[in-house]
């Protein structure tokens, strides 16, 4: 290998794995979301309903 390939082969392992601890140091900072936006399962919407193609 030469010394191009080896540096573009570190300069990506280390975005790969860069992104990877970002991401899981992200997730324990904020496991999950403290509110949800409209429409979740507790949303009252009974009177919609199905919609139907006329195909």
């Amino acid at each position: 290998m030469t010394t191009e390939a080896i540096l573009i082969m570190l300069v990506a392992m280390v975005i790969i794995w860069g992104g990877l601890v970002a991401s899981i140091l992200a997730l324990r900072a904020r496991p999950e979301r403290p509110e949800y936006p409209p429409g979740a399962v507790d949303d009252h919407r009974e009177d919609a309903g199905i919609i139907e193609h006329d195909t």
